[in-house]
């Protein structure tokens, strides 16, 4: 009985207490986009702490205790506004409203959330209202997720991974070859010789106000495309004026359990120091820094950051909204183990080795914007960057070559790389409205990068031959004792500009037709060169103890060396250079033909010149070819509303992909135990592309889409081993054509979201996206013996693509509580996987090399102690799961035998602590 007038109690007083309050609900449209509703405006009980947003359609709900209030509606860029209500215990009052712009101070408006580019809502909104198929990520979801560089935001979006240990990604399993990067849609240069794109690792999302991935091309866009073009919009000023500084401290669990940490003498702590080589590079003597490592007491990784941002007030309309980051990054990391190249059919490993690597990574960035709004009609964007990232990795390998000679044949090698990339960007942008049928858009780029290795060095020691236990030098070839030297520059003018007219006018400022036409180009020089100074310390002359390594000076000083009683040296000297020139003409015709049917049809003339000249040892009176085409590209994108919430959408193109210069010239690359070598013979390969596409949009922050692609490629370029007992990799066209199927989905949900009498929320989500391909390509040995002069023999018939992997998903839950409005506690989860992925393709009945699949957890904890003052606590990789790859030689058709590992090694788990202090 008691139980039952608890109950009647509780219910009675719940009921009660509902009653108390009333609810204010509507709509809020537009003015200047002809009544549309408008999402994520901003709704205020002024002198509470009562407030909400607009959801995807405009609507809106808030619940008041009984009483008299002014209500207030703001959206940045709006004229707000302001009316008296009376709210009734138990009663729903509909207010409908509309906003329309105007040229008011945004100090005067009371603004409870911003709203741009960089929120998570304001990005599904753009996605949905897009005719195109494009995914983006915006600095919201990345501070949420504790992403720290582009490579990884990138990956967060379905069907992306990415290669471990460099910023190579790879966009429905095809790598660096097939995406194209850009920085507000202008293009950026590649900081490596073997790479068309810019390692997106090397970017902080300091800079970033979102990233936007583009699986379908469009006609605007350069069509050197196949995969995606990742764009990287730069961060602006929005809000009211500040100054916030960031600091973190964290460390590497595999840097932690060490007692010593060793790099290579010479590069300094922040990598801005410049190593040359000596007048002399042919005396091992000469140099001013060491040959041996030098230990590194400082092994914390650690971060600071420091931007402002304010709006000035230009004319009567006019306003300049600037914006300054300014930042620097130091990662230590250290991993060990299994490291074997050359792998025979039969299953041994030419070159066996254990190898401990020990890396210093850092990243100086100064970035500045301003976005000068000239009046309702005109604006001016400047973008201006400037880049200083480093790579120092002193690796130490111990174990068997089949090239060595000594006792059981065990060797020993040291090598020391001091990786150093600068980049200059400065672009501006340009958008005008002439009236309500004509815009122009513009946009000029000039960018500058230097990319040097200044000082690699390696020494290679093997038991002397007096049958002792101590060891001299080995000098079997030129990379075993040597330094080399390596810069590439790469120097690029961009440019587009285009105008817009509209048509098939419906009503005021509403049309059914969009038609545009524009010029895109780039002006692209890339100039190469290398030196390596090899050394040979006459055999068993000099001998040490194992324990006398890393005394490398003392054997190589004036004392030892002598190039009069039998030593010598050598230098070896390679280069190419040449010029890539892109000049396009492109038109599309957007037209509405019903209020949910929208098309865009689009086509691109480009012509293309692609020139490179080199000189190596298989050519060096240097030789140079040209390739010159004109090409028309076509594409098709359109749309069709299902309902309010639902979108079907539906693109096609024809695109290419061209050779990379490293690939094009015949120059030897040497890494440890693995040699690389181009091909000048490389061409083209052609790609057709479709996708369709659904998506819901069931509130502002939650989605489901589902995507079917497919891509049919021509003449594909892929990694392969050569078809020589030298193992060897080398680029080519290796059959005539590939085909890739897959399909996508992605899913945002909240699985709760609560808020109390205050209006201070709970709310938890949740996130996944993945992506699962078909992928089948001919391989064709007649085809690259008439096409390239060389034998493929390959070991297979078929393949998959080079980086392609069947299955990628990402995972995350997000829970987010407020304390106070300016307190709250925000930890998210996240799992992301990569399934086994072909890395070269096999030939001489060697089974192709694959890296196995791999999963990822995450957990991030941020929290905002007072309204200036952020804590973030993070722990990323948890699992800390081994990195492997291996042969997949138990499925070749002649030559079976176990799979053999070549590679294996974990990176050890990340733990860090952040503070940010806003002014």
């Amino acid at each position: 009985m008691k139980l039952k007038l608890f109950i009647l109690t509780l219910f009675i007083s719940t009921l009660t207490f509902g009653q108390n309050k009333g609810t204010i609900t509507g709509v809020l449209t537009d003015k200047d986009s002809n009544n549309e509703t408008l999402p994520f405006a901003n709704i205020l009980l002024k002198g509470t702490q009562i407030n909400c947003t607009t959801d995807i359609d405009g609507k809106y709900s808030l619940s008041a205790p009984a009483g008299n209030y002014v209500i207030q509606y703001s959206f940045i860029g709006y004229e707000s506004i302001e009316l008296p209500i009376v709210v009734k215990n138990g009663e729903t009052l509909t207010l409908n409203k509309t906003l329309g712009s105007s040229s008011y101070k945004l100090e005067d408006v009371v603004i409870t959330t911003n709203v741009n580019k960089q929120k998570e809502t304001a990005l599904l909104l753009q996605q949905k209202n897009a005719v195109e198929i494009k995914q983006s990520i915006g600095a919201q979801e990345l501070a949420r997720k504790g992403v720290s560089d582009v490579a990884s935001a990138v990956t967060k979006v379905s069907g992306v991974s990415k290669q471990e240990g460099s910023g190579s990604v790879f966009v429905r399993g095809l790598g660096d070859r097939y995406n194209v990067t850009t920085l507000n849609g202008l293009p950026l240069p590649s900081n490596n010789p073997k790479n068309k794109n810019i390692l997106l690792d090397i970017f902080s999302t300091d800079i970033v106000e979102s990233v936007g991935i583009s699986k379908t091309f469009e006609s605007q866009n350069y069509a050197d495309f196949g995969g995606a073009n990742v764009d990287i919009i730069s961060k602006k000023m929005t809000g009211s004026p500040f100054i916030q500084i960031g600091v973190g401290v964290g460390t590497n669990t595999n840097v932690a359990k060490l007692d010593n940490f060793y790099l290579q003498d010479g590069p300094s702590y922040f990598g801005f120091n410049k190593i040359n080589a000596p007048s002399n590079p042919l005396l091992p003597y000469n140099y001013s820094n060491s040959w041996d490592r030098q230990e590194r007491k400082n092994t914390l990784n650690n971060n600071i950051s420091l931007s402002a941002g304010k709006k000035f007030n230009v004319g009567a309309n006019g306003t300049i909204s600037t914006f300054i980051t300014a930042g620097f990054d130091a990662e230590n990391k250290y991993n060990e183990g299994i490291y074997r190249t050359t792998i025979t059919a039969q299953g041994a490993a030419n070159t066996d080795l254990f190898r401990k690597s020990y890396q210093f990574n850092t990243n100086s960035t100064v970035m500045g914007t301003a976005d000068y709004k000239i009046n309702r009609n005109n604006s001016i964007f400047f973008t201006t960057l400037f880049l200083n990232s480093t790579s120092q990795d002193y690796s130490e390998y111990e174990g068997f070559n089949i090239e060595f000679s000594g006792l059981d044949q065990i060797g020993f090698i040291k090598r020391g790389t001091f990786d150093k990339t600068q980049l200059i960007v400065n672009q501006l942008l340009g958008k005008h409205k002439y009236n309500e049928r004509i815009t122009a858009n513009w946009s000029l780029g000039y960018s500058i990068l230097d990319n040097t290795i200044p000082d690699r060095m390696q020494n290679t020691f093997v038991p002397s031959s007096d049958g002792s236990t101590d060891y001299t030098f080995f000098k079997n070839s030129s990379i075993n004792n040597h330094r080399y030297y390596q810069g590439l520059t790469e120097k690029e003018w961009s440019a587009n500009i285009s105008g817009s007219y509209n048509f098939a006018k419906i009503n005021e400022d509403e049309f059914k037709g969009k038609a545009t036409l524009g010029y895109s180009g780039k002006m692209k020089t890339v100039d190469f060169n290398s030196q390596q100074y090899s050394f040979f310390p006459e055999t068993n002359k000099t001998l040490f103890s194992k324990d006398e390594f890393n005394n490398t000076d003392e054997y190589l000083n004036s004392n030892n060396f002598d190039l009069a009683n039998g030593d010598s040296s050598s230098k070896l000297s390679q280069l190419y250079n040449g010029h890539l020139n892109i000049h396009a003409v492109y038109g599309n015709a957007q037209y509405n033909f019903t209020d949910r049917l929208s098309v865009i049809l689009g086509g691109r003339f480009e012509q293309i010149e692609q020139y490179v000249y080199y000189m190596s040892l298989d050519a060096p009176d240097g030789t140079g070819n040209t390739y010159a085409p004109v090409k028309f590209l076509p594409s098709i994108i359109a749309k069709y509303k299902l309902t309010d919430k639902q979108n079907l959408k539906f693109a096609a193109s024809n695109t290419y992909t061209l050779p990379q210069f490293k690939e094009k010239v015949k120059i030897l690359f040497q890494e440890v135990g693995q040699s690389y070598e181009g091909n000048d013979k490389l061409y083209a390969s052609t790609n057709y592309n479709a996708d369709l596409s659904w998506e819901l949009y069931p509130s502002n922050d939650e989605i489901l889409s589902v995507t079917a692609f497919g891509k049919l490629i021509q003449n594909p370029i892929n990694e392969m081993y050569t078809n020589s007992s030298s193992g060897n990799i080398t680029w080519a066209n290796t059959g005539d054509n590939a085909v890739v199927a897959g399909i996508e989905l992605e899913f945002r949900k909240n699985i709760f979201e609560t808020s109390d009498e205050n209006n201070l929320k709970e709310k938890l989500t949740f996130g996944f996206n993945g992506s699962y391909m078909y992928q089948d390509m001919d391989l064709s040995n007649t085809k690259v013996l008439n096409e390239n002069g060389f034998g493929a023999n390959f070991t297979y018939k078929n393949s998959k693509l080079s980086g392609a992997a069947d299955f990628l998903a990402n995972a995350d839950m997000s829970f987010t509580k407020e304390f106070k409005n300016d307190k709250d506690i925000t930890a998210t989860v996240t799992y992301a996987y990569v399934s086994d992925k072909l890395a070269v393709i096999g030939t001489s009945e060697r089974g192709n090399l694959i890296d196995k699949s791999i999963g990822r957890l995450d957990f991030i904890l941020k929290s905002s102690l007072t309204k200036k003052l952020n804590i973030g606590l993070s722990y990323k990789n948890i699992l800390n799961p081994v990195y492997e790859r291996f042969t997949d030689q138990s499925n070749a058709p002649v030559i079976k035998t176990a799979d053999v590992l070549a590679s294996s090694y974990k990176i050890g788990s990340n733990l860090s602590l952040s503070l940010n202090y806003k002014f």
